[in-house]
């Protein structure tokens, strides 16, 4: 078994997950992956030049595929830290969403974070090791922002996991926080964001941007590493200034 300490990384083939996989490599620290595609892992696998097996195919939304994945990463690596990042969004106004697509969004985002949160700290417990999980948020769990009651919902229930962890889990050495990150130029979001939305994200972020998948990365780092041994069961909106602004000049 590598006795050094890895790091789970959930929808770690794209996106924010994988740009937090490849800082965490470029810091030292070893990475395993778990997302839903197959085809994705390998090519994230490829691109990072770590090991198949490093890469699993993963239902977070089921105890028994986050359990499989987990255990077989701690066969091989210590495993020290969780950055749940899968997640699914939608932009529909509350009068027309569909309840199923409602529940589906709760089931990956907050229930998936919860099974493979509650798998590591298991794993900690039993091994009275310390531990750190991140959970990617978003501003959109700490404001009313038109078109999320589904996804806003899901992650204010991320938030609150976050809290409750935090407390129930720092006298065992296990750390919990969450970052929120504001509009962020991922594939999800390119995919949910018009024109006319990318307009009013730019228009009502003070730094008049998007951020990057690497600017979310790096607040994660600080969050996993000693640097923030003391920094326990915070949600850090990582948003350009968008969740404190008030009237533009």
């Amino acid at each position: 078994m590598d006795s050094q300490p890895a790091v789970v990384i959930t929808g770690g083939a794209s996106g924010i997950g994988f740009a937090v996989a490849r800082q965490q490599l470029a810091l030292g620290v070893a990475v395993c992956l778990l997302d839903l595609s197959s085809e994705k892992l390998s090519e994230a696998c490829r691109e990072l030049g770590i090991a198949d097996e490093n890469g699993q195919v993963c239902d977070i939304t089921q105890e028994a595929s986050v359990e499989s994945a987990i255990w077989d990463f701690s066969a091989r690596h210590m495993l020290g830290g969780l950055v749940n990042c899968a997640g699914i969004g939608m932009d529909c106004l509350m009068a027309e969403t569909d309840v199923d697509a409602f529940r589906k969004i709760l089931d990956i985002n907050v229930i998936g974070t919860f099974i493979t949160s509650r798998t590591l700290v298991r794993y900690w417990l039993d091994k009275k090791l310390p531990g750190a999980i991140v959970n990617i948020s978003s501003v959109s769990g700490l404001c009313g922002n038109k078109g999320r009651s589904a996804y806003g919902a899901s992650k204010a229930g991320q938030n609150a996991l976050t809290w409750v962890m935090g407390n129930e889990l720092g006298s065992h050495d296990i750390r919990v926080n969450a970052v929120a990150p504001g509009p962020v130029d991922t594939p999800l979001a390119q995919a949910m964001h018009t024109s006319e939305v990318r307009e009013q994200w730019h228009a009502r972020v003070p730094m008049k941007r998007y951020g990057t998948p690497e600017e979310i990365a790096s607040v994660v780092a600080f969050l996993l590493s000693q640097e923030s041994r003391y920094v326990n069961g915070q949600v850090l909106a990582v948003d350009g200034g968008f969740i404190n602004a008030g009237l533009f000049r």
